[in-house]
């Protein structure tokens, strides 16, 4: 069995695609999708031992998969490593801006150094990449950079940090969409809601770690999202049926951003015909919703 994904078998046929935090969660889903497509998927990431194993399923499933590791945040990795990438594969057609991180704390409780560090990641990383990789290669052949944010509107209490450069990536792929389009090259945003993924695994918070498993109970569709879910918008926005989507975001929350807190109604979630669709044959469920359960 491979990814069941809902898009067309060959979509990305003869295309190479750059996936970052490629080596878990939501990035791994991504890569295994775009592979099952057709796509040469190349990862970016820090732990070699994660993108090794992710390799090695796609490879596993049939896909073509190679990885790149180094820290995305660093100008002089992110200049070798796409200019050689293209100088081996050629022609990058596409771009998922995914690795990230934060920690939970208050705005007051922020030194410098942490805001900094989850900006760098979020947002420096993501900028770094989309940079040299239009500079090396899609300023001569166009192609698609998709970059994923958060559900950061309303604010992000407790995340701040992630909030701002989440928001700032937002913006910066709206400018990127206007400067770019000369190039043929679409740049565009996801914001992924609450989406069961492994991630939730790496809170040590314990006011996070009780919160995570009632998140479902604040949207209105009743559930968190699955990995497939967030991968397949990410994909379609890469495609060719996307190719008059320019600058825009796409929420993925279950309609989370919306109404949030209204004093007017209490939240009624949905109890039916609200099916996950999880296309992807190895995902997994936390180990922090196995436990509530």
């Amino acid at each position: 069995m491979t990814f069941q994904s809902v898009l067309r078998s060959g979509t990305f046929d003869q295309r190479t695609i750059i996936v970052t935090g490629g080596g878990s969660g939501i990035g791994r889903c991504i890569s295994h999708e775009l592979a099952s497509l057709g796509a040469q998927v190349i990862l970016f990431g820090r732990t070699e031992e994660k993108l090794r194993t992710v390799q090695k399923e796609i490879q596993q499933d049939g896909g073509w998969c190679e990885y790149r590791c180094g820290d995305i945040r660093d100008t002089d990795v992110v200049v070798q490593n796409i200019a050689s990438c293209v100088e081996k594969y050629g022609p990058i057609h596409g771009l998922v801006n995914n690795a990230g991180g934060q920690f939970p704390a208050n705005l007051e409780d922020i030194s410098a150094n942490g805001f900094l560090a989850v900006l760098k990641v979020n947002l420096l990383g993501g900028f770094l990449m989309s940079k040299e990789t239009y500079r090396h290669s899609m300023q001569q052949h166009g192609g698609a950079i998709v970059n994923i944010t958060a559900d950061y509107f309303g604010g992000m209490p407790r995340m701040g940090h992630s909030g701002a450069a989440r928001a700032g990536m937002e913006n910066l792929s709206q400018t990127a969409a206007v400067e770019w389009a000369k190039s043929g090259v679409r740049v565009n945003s996801v914001a992924p809601g609450y989406i069961a993924s492994s991630g939730m695994d790496s809170y040590e918070d314990p006011e996070m770690i009780a919160r995570i498993p009632k998140f479902g109970q604040s949207i209105p569709w009743g559930r968190m999202g699955t990995e497939s879910e967030v991968s397949a918008a990410v994909c379609f926005l890469l495609s060719d049926g996307a190719s008059y989507i320019n600058g825009a975001t796409i929420r993925i929350d279950g309609g989370s951003s919306l109404c949030l807190n209204s004093p007017l109604t209490d939240l009624q979630t949905a109890t039916q015909h609200n099916a996950p669709f999880d296309g992807f044959h190895l995902s997994e469920t936390p180990d922090i919703l196995k436990s509530a359960k």
